[in-house]
């Protein structure tokens, strides 16, 4: 490629139709800068953090409010300012290709937080402290930028640098490092016949002193700016999401069957946690293998070569006209219907590829034939081959994909789901989705055809599942991510594997760490997981801080209803918490499974109370592709815990009060009283972790000190209340669920009552615990405590 010989500069915003991330309605005003309408916005959600210094290019640097994010920026990079506080970058070339690798600039002695993709499906993070740390496939760096000090800030006011690499026209991006720690933007089309010589709105780039607010507000501008995805605030939430689910993966595999999954519905609802969603895995589907005929030895990988034959279940779910159809059912629509009646679901969802199954559909079968498939090789880009290699992928690439017409491609899912609908079938889970930007090349390139695919598949979704019912997976790639419109539940982490004991604490903090990206877009799925497994625990804790989609793969009868009881409720429902999970920001910048000394911390918030995890990832396993000295038969950890840690805890802190929190450990049953900026030493062995629920103590009637806790013998307690009223005499906590509500009371109350009923309650005089008996079964409640 030859080098560029532009310089660089800064352009004036211009309508430029090479960027899909420009709106046809964006306003320019004398600044150049688009401004946005900021009535109503809640504080989280305004862009209100800001700065008045642009972003500046002098002397070959970018800097940021006196901050240099850059330094030896080439000639060709061009820097087009859009907000107070952020800009876009990217460069040019003298030659036109489908791919560039662009230099942006050095990165040195900073510290640094990638999200890249170590094989095509799956993100994981890594940390750094130069550029030649950030790996390839990078898809968002996070870096930490300390301001200079000041009289008011002796050691430096804390700031952030985000950088998220787009899709500009035809171009999705990617960023990478180098030995020589410079910054590199790769933009490719994923078709040779799309070219193009620049790309110069390739990265976003932001600046403030909130790593969340910066994140989410960059992924403000960026969604007015493009109009080609939507911010999960503003997605419908499927219904299954408040509820607890069973899937039949890791249960049965593709062997799953009818009478297995009536097993499992009936050893879950009989234990007293009755599954409310199911999905029905890969294995229902009607499809045929070439490459492993029936009676010859199994070939790994040889499943990924099978492709769909019709768009109706498998001969396992329906019977035929000559066959004895008493151990079956007559179709899935019987079958269905059964399990809803009998088991109380409320919803079943089904698993399909995107293009219909692994190795998409058969070109010549009668009942897929309409849709014109053609047998394509996938290809991967350099920046994938340099990462782990993936079996399913190796094998697609040997036996090809069953690729759909684009232009049948919403006949193709309309027709599905209107049939699975028929079905009684309320939703489905959407695998191999990442496979579109291998299939690009002769299609107009992966942005246009990932664009394609996934508005026909939303199309779909919402004329045929009214309540939004879809899950997406292995969709991590920015192409997706960008043009997600209405799907709401992504998966955010490589599989579960119950069987592979170096991948457990890898999974808790893959997923915590990726949520602060796809977060702002989706909740993030946390997979599945075994309630009985040597890990259990360490899975549900995660799950219920997570606020996400709560299920688990257990075997029929293979199942711990200790654990389960903390997470789901008798009714089937489960105490979701309110965003998705993520780091706290101590965690930002450190390696909680490899370094041998962090500790992982999730924060989340309830409706009156916040909600800290802490887990022990380190001694259990590595990275993939990373070399690490931890070692391997476990660590034992201290550290500490703050209020804090928490950091939206302002929505739910009084304005005027002592200030204080109420701090309730799940492990211990010990309540504490802290400042905000308070701690509280803790000590975990791998893979043993712990919850607490964070409760501001606010003051009624002028001295009355009050902080519910919740159910303290859920994961998340604070889940359970909804609300928290003065009463003439005392407290009024509203909520759900039975069990031990706990709290704590600076007085003893007289005596307490659920639903107008006296019960019993213990209040300890020195830490102030007061705890009270919910009726078992109850479903919700007002405790009223009376002083």
């Amino acid at each position: 490629m030859a080098a560029c010989t532009t310089s660089i500069r800064t352009l004036q915003l211009k309508p430029n139709n090479f960027s899909p991330f420009l709106p046809s309605n964006r306003k320019i005003f004398s600044n150049g800068v688009p401004r946005f309408c900021r009535r109503g916005c809640r504080r989280r959600y305004s862009i209100s953090m800001f700065l008045k210094n642009a972003p500046l290019v002098k002397n070959g640097a970018l800097s940021f409010n006196g901050v240099d994010a850059l330094s030896d920026m080439p000639d060709n990079v061009v820097m087009t300012p859009w907000s107070d506080s952020s800009a876009f970058l990217g460069a040019s070339s003298n030659e036109s290709n489908s791919r560039h690798v662009f230099k942006l600039g050095v990165i040195e002695d900073a510290r640094l937080l990638s999200l890249f993709r170590f094989k095509i499906w799956w993100m994981i993070p890594r940390v750094g402290n130069s550029a030649r740390n950030i790996p390839i496939e990078t898809q968002m760096l996070l870096m930490e930028a300390k301001e200079e000090p000041s009289s008011q800030e002796p050691n430096g006011k804390e700031g952030y640098v985000l950088f998220l690499p787009v899709l500009d026209g035809e171009f999705r991006s990617s960023l990478q490092g180098n030995s020589a720690d410079e910054l590199q933007v790769c933009v490719e089309t994923g078709d040779s016949t799309v070219s193009a010589s620049k790309c110069h709105k390739a990265v976003f780039v932001n600046y403030g002193n909130n790593p969340f607010e910066l994140i989410k507000e960059s992924m403000m501008i960026l969604q007015k700016y493009s109009g080609t995805f939507a911010l999960r605030e503003t997605k419908q939430m499927p219904g299954m999401l408040d509820w607890f689910g069973w899937c039949t993966w890791d249960a049965f595999y593709q062997d799953v069957n009818p009478q297995g999954i009536k097993d499992g519905l009936k050893s879950l609802s009989e234990g007293g946690t009755p599954p409310r969603f199911l999905i029905i895995d890969d294995g229902w589907q009607d499809t045929t293998n070439e490459f492993q005929k029936e009676g010859e030895p199994f070939i790994e990988g040889s499943q990924f070569g099978a492709r769909l034959m019709s768009i109706r279940e498998n001969n396992k779910f329906r019977s035929t006209k000559n066959e004895d159809s008493s151990n079956k059912p007559h179709d899935l629509k019987e079958f269905v219907s059964d399990i809803k009646r009998t088991f109380g679901l409320k919803y079943v969802y089904v698993w399909h590829a995107l293009m219909g199954y692994w190795g998409g559909l058969h070109p010549d079968a009668p009942g897929t034939k309409k849709y014109n498939p053609t047998l394509k090789f996938p290809l991967q880009s350099p920046g994938n081959l340099s990462h782990q290699r993936d079996i399913a992928m190796d094998k697609m690439e040997e036996y090809g994909v069953g690729t759909i017409d684009p232009d049948r491609i919403f006949e193709f899912y309309d027709d599905l789901h209107k049939y699975l609908v028929s079905q009684e079938v309320d939703g489905v889970k959407v695998d191999v989705q990442n496979i579109l930007e291998t299939v690009a090349s002769g299609a107009g390139g992966r942005v246009s055809l990932t664009k394609n695919f996934q508005q026909a598949l939303e199309k779909s979704i919402s004329k045929n599942f009214q309540d939004n019912g879809i899950i997406c997976c292995m969709a991590q790639n920015t192409d997706s991510v960008y043009s997600s419109k209405t799907s709401a539940i992504t998966r955010a982490s490589d599989d579960y594997y119950p069987k592979n004991p170096t991948t457990q604490t890898l999974h808790i903090a893959a997923v915590a760490y990726n949520s602060l990206f796809f977060g702002e877009v989706v909740i993030p799925d946390w997979d599945m997981f075994y309630s009985r497994h040597d890990s259990a625990e360490f899975h549900a804790v995660a799950r219920a801080v997570g606020g996400c989609g709560i299920y688990v793969s257990d075997k029929p009868g293979k199942h711990d209803f200790e654990i389960l009881k903390r997470l789901v409720l008798p009714d089937g429902s489960v105490l979701r918490a309110k965003y998705p999970g993520r780091p706290c920001r101590d965690c930002l910048f450190t390696d909680p499974v490899t370094d041998g000394k962090s500790l992982m911390k999730i924060w989340n918030m309830n409706k009156v109370t916040g909600v800290l995890a802490v887990f022990n990832c380190q001694g259990a396993g590595t990275w993939p592709g990373f070399n690490s000295s931890s070692q391997i038969d476990g660590l034992d950890l201290s550290g500490s815990i703050s209020p804090s840690d928490i950091d939206y805890l302002d929505e739910i802190s009084p304005e005027t009060g002592p200030g204080d929190f109420a701090v309730f450990s799940f492990k211990s049953g010990s309540l504490n009283r802290l400042s905000k900026h308070g701690k509280l030493n803790v000590n975990f062995k791998t893979l043993q972790c712990d919850v607490f629920a964070v409760s501001p103590i606010k003051v009624y009637h002028q001295e009355l000190q009050f902080a519910p806790i919740g159910l303290i013998h859920m994961y998340n307690s604070g889940g359970a209340v909804d609300a928290v009223q003065a009463i003439d005499d005392g407290m009024r906590i509203i909520g759900r669920g039975g069990g031990v509500f706990g709290a704590y009371s600076s007085f003893e109350p007289k005596s307490c009552s659920v639903n107008m009923k006296n019960v019993e309650f213990k209040c300890s005089s020195e830490k102030h615990f007061l705890t009270v008996n919910v009726p078992t079964g109850t479903n919700s409640w007002e405790i009223d405590v009376h002083y």
